[in-house]
């Protein structure tokens, strides 16, 4: 009897131990922690050039609450640029009120952004990180406005805003 119980714990421990490790690498590396991009800085050099918004945001892939930022009523001419870096990630032309509360753009400057997928709410969602320093900015939905059908919807506290 001790046997079977032995053998019983030891195969759900495996099993349990394989759903996880599965789990985990569905879920990838953050964009924020991979290294090779063309702006990186120790964790400890991000906090001392950063808020603590920023950083929760860019490093730890936070949330802001909707309708803080703001960014989200921005109505100027201009660019969007990274928190992090200042990487030029979004024209004014592309920006729209998608009454979330969220700065959203409908496409970002050529080369601006990358993208991986995120399964932190348990589906998959699509992450936008900044190119230059893999910062996270927010994430990408297909209930935009034309002509692209996207809709970035980005952190304010992962960007700055430059005027023309």
């Amino acid at each position: 009897m001790i046997a079977k119980t032995a053998n019983r714990r030891s195969a759900l421990a495996w099993l349990g131990a394989g759903m996880g490790a599965t789990f985990l690498t569905a879920c990838g590396s953050s964009p924020a922690e991979a290294k090779g991009f063309k702006v990186s800085y120790s964790e400890t050099e991000w906090k001392k050039r950063l808020t603590p918004a920023q950083y929760y945001s860019l490093r730890e892939e936070g949330t802001e609450p909707p309708f803080t930022s703001p960014l989200d009523k921005e109505k100027r001419k201009g660019t969007f640029l990274c928190a992090g870096c200042a990487n030029e990630l979004y024209s004014s032309q592309t920006k729209f009120d998608s009454k979330t509360g969220w700065p959203s753009f409908y496409a970002p400057l050529r080369g601006a952004v990358g993208t991986s997928t995120d399964f932190k709410l348990g589906y998959p969602r699509t992450e936008v990180h900044c190119a230059d320093c893999g910062g996270h900015l927010g994430h990408v939905f297909k209930d935009g406005p034309k002509p692209t059908g996207l809709r970035y919807c980005m952190n304010g506290d992962a960007m700055k805003f430059r005027p023309a």
